[in-house]
């Protein structure tokens, strides 16, 4: 009875914040944020009702809990202290580049209502590395682990990639718990090519080369290096990728990122389905958990996965923990169902 209460509530505040801009995506998307950022000071307490899972351990980071925030929601860091009040276990900000960039013109950021899903094509807008290294040095990190999402600047030709990658992590390296590598956003031009073996090979074996060097040079262990990928790969692409991993010594892999597909849309949104982007959301669902059933099998369970897209209810996100995902993180979910849906997972995780 009480969680239909709070999803009765939170659908009312969502109908408010829908509204925020004249109805813009992006402009409620920014506002909802800076109103997180401010408020974080007075959400210490409500963390402790949020957080209502045991806390496990994977790729040697201990997560209070297994439901994490994905990239995308809070690129630039500026609310970190507000997720894990709201229930997070983990934060994953970005995706963030090397150099500052505004990103693809507006607008860029759809709701598609009736099918529980969003359409983006934002680019990478991002303050740059060094301003989130900055921001992370003179702010205190999350009460929880915090990731964070690299990708290649649109200004950077691909086949510079590989230092452009790698100025992002020497900036950021003192400040993530883990790093994700993302060469699935379908939003800058060439990126999703980094996923072939050759370009991903090189790619990683320089980032983990990297990390080794930046771990000897603090004394510490070398920071988890995880690679996240796009869902419209075929299982033979998924597969090289996977073996392009094992033999750099991946940690983990993120599976997915947002869809070029249309299919599963309702019909009343089907006018937007022209709209160039990465779709995420309910239509993802199935694909998503089918290919981290896929990494699973196809690496005897041996490397740890976060599951993403399309989780929008406890059930979605059983089924993607029983596909073999060890962590699950929510973008879309999150927005259309709120915070009461992170703390429905974490409690059916207990």
């Amino acid at each position: 009875m009480l969680a239909r209460q709070h999803v009765g509530v939170y659908k009312l505040i969502r109908r408010a914040l829908f509204r925020f801009g004249g109805g813009d995506a992006e402009v409620a998307h920014h506002r909802t944020t800076a109103i997180l950022a401010r408020t974080a000071p007075v959400l210490g307490p409500v963390r402790r009702v949020m957080n209502v899972a045991a806390p496990v351990t994977v790729f040697g980071v201990r997560f209070p809990n297994p439901v994490g925030l994905a990239a995308g929601m809070d690129k630039d860091g500026t609310a970190l202290h507000a997720w894990p009040a709201l229930g997070f276990g983990f934060v994953e900000v970005g995706t963030v580049t090397a150099i500052a960039q505004p990103g693809n013109p507006q607008p860029r950021l759809y709701r598609l209502v009736n099918s529980e899903a969003i359409i983006n094509r934002m680019g990478f807008n991002n303050a740059g590395a060094d301003a989130l290294a900055n921001r992370l040095l003179t702010g205190r990190k999350p009460a929880v682990p915090l990731g964070i999402s690299i990708g290649k600047s649109k200004v950077v030709p691909v086949e510079e990639a590989v230092e452009d990658y790698r100025k992002s992590l020497r900036a950021l390296y003192p400040h993530g718990d883990y790093f994700a590598v993302n060469v699935s956003s379908p939003n800058t031009p060439g990126l999703r090519g980094l996923q072939d073996r050759t370009a991903l090979s090189e790619l990683l074996a320089e980032l983990t080369l990297e990390c080794r060097a930046l771990a000897e040079r603090d004394r510490s262990a070398p920071r988890p290096l995880l690679v996240k990928i796009a869902p419209d790969l075929t299982d033979g692409a998924i597969a090289e990728v996977l073996e392009v991993c094992d033999e750099h010594g991946v940690s983990g892999v993120i599976a997915t990122n947002t869809t070029l597909s249309r299919a599963g849309l309702a019909h009343a949104d089907l006018h937007l389905a022209d709209q160039v982007g990465g779709l995420s959301g309910r239509p993802l669902t199935e694909r998503a958990r089918d290919v981290v059933a896929f990494v699973h099998k196809q690496t005897g369970g041996k490397l740890p996965i976060i599951g993403v897209g399309g989780i929008l209810d406890t059930d979605d996100a059983t089924r993607m923990f029983d596909a073999g995902a060890s962590l699950v993180q929510l973008y879309t979910g999150f927005i259309y169902r709120g915070p009461g849906l992170v703390r429905r997972i974490s409690k059916s995780r207990r």
